[in-house]
């Protein structure tokens, strides 16, 4: 019987137990992408990335999926793998390495150092962001409306903006932590809401606190901690001149899951042009399993 070995992580994670939880598995037999869905759905975590190697050395191809479906670019998911795969060559407690990963929506690079066992240190390049027409002043009532908040709670020094490191996402800066924590989704067509702003998502930040919260846009089940999103703030607020040129900062998100995490960030540029964005995490491992059986094709 052929069985198929996974790892479960927690990526943006200083221990166990904390940060976004997820599944790698690292070259799996022929899946159809109904097969990949099903056993992401039956493994339970927030996402599940399935990575192919025999490629150059250290270059992999990658496909994330979350209990809804395949997505085309996702940041934690991306570190966690790296992380894996980081421990499985085992160049030593100080060694780094690099590792190309192409997804759906764009290939980005990332650096790990350390193991599984203390916990590898991932640093994801996300490249140069995209940044589209910001929705229109008008909007923000709308905005605050669909997010269960009023215009007041929203920042007005930071307007909402949709940026893009592979998913667009509105961020959405309100005033207060107390804000960020009234805040859920309202908008029955929350997805389709988001459409006609140009983004896929929405991120709500505190920019004082750096701390942010994201859902899925049914509402139902809120993220632990974004990877993709994170790259976005990161540019937003080098663009609003909250962050200088290779300023690290720490993004906290979780909270109000009950699994804290933490997100470091970095943008390289100017408020002008921002070249590029890095979210980088500490991985833990939880741990190792096989599947004994799959999903019917």
């Amino acid at each position: 019987m052929q069985t198929i070995p996974y790892h479960h992580v927690d990526v943006f994670a200083a221990r166990p137990y904390t940060g976004n939880s997820l599944a790698v598995v690292i070259d799996p037999p022929s899946l159809t992408t109904g097969q990949r869905a099903a056993i992401t759905r039956e493994l339970r975590h927030f996402e599940t990335i399935f990575v192919a190697t025999g490629g150059r050395p250290g270059s992999v191809t990658a496909r994330v999926f979350d209990l809804e479906g395949e997505l085309a670019f996702a940041g934690h998911p991306v570190l966690g793998a790296a992380a894996v795969l980081h421990d499985q060559a085992n160049p030593g407690p100080q060694a780094s390495l690099t590792t190309s990963v192409a997804l759906p929506a764009r290939t980005v690079t990332v650096q790990t150092t350390g193991s599984l066992a203390a916990g590898v240190l991932a640093a994801l390049d996300q490249g140069r962001p995209d940044v589209l027409p910001a929705p229109a002043r008008s909007q923000r009532p709308a905005i605050a409306a669909a997010l269960g908040l009023t215009a007041g709670d929203l920042d007005e020094d930071l307007p909402p903006e949709v940026i893009s490191t592979g998913l667009r996402y509105l961020i959405v800066p309100v005033r207060s932590a107390d804000a960020l924590g009234r805040a859920r989704i309202r908008d029955e067509n929350f997805a389709g809401f988001l459409a006609g702003l140009g983004a896929d998502y929405a991120y709500l930040l505190d920019a004082a606190g750096t701390e942010g919260r994201h859902w899925n846009n049914d509402g139902i089940v809120e993220d632990v901690a974004t990877g993709s999103a994170a790259g976005c703030v990161a540019a937003y607020l080098m663009r609003r001149g909250r962050a200088g040129d290779g300023e690290s900062r720490t993004l906290r998100q979780g909270r109000f899951t009950g699994r804290p995490a933490e997100i470091q960030i970095t943008a390289f540029g100017d408020a002008q042009s921002v070249d590029r964005v890095v979210v980088a995490g500490r991985v833990s491992l939880v741990a190792t399993g096989h599947l004994h059986a799959l999903p019917s094709a």
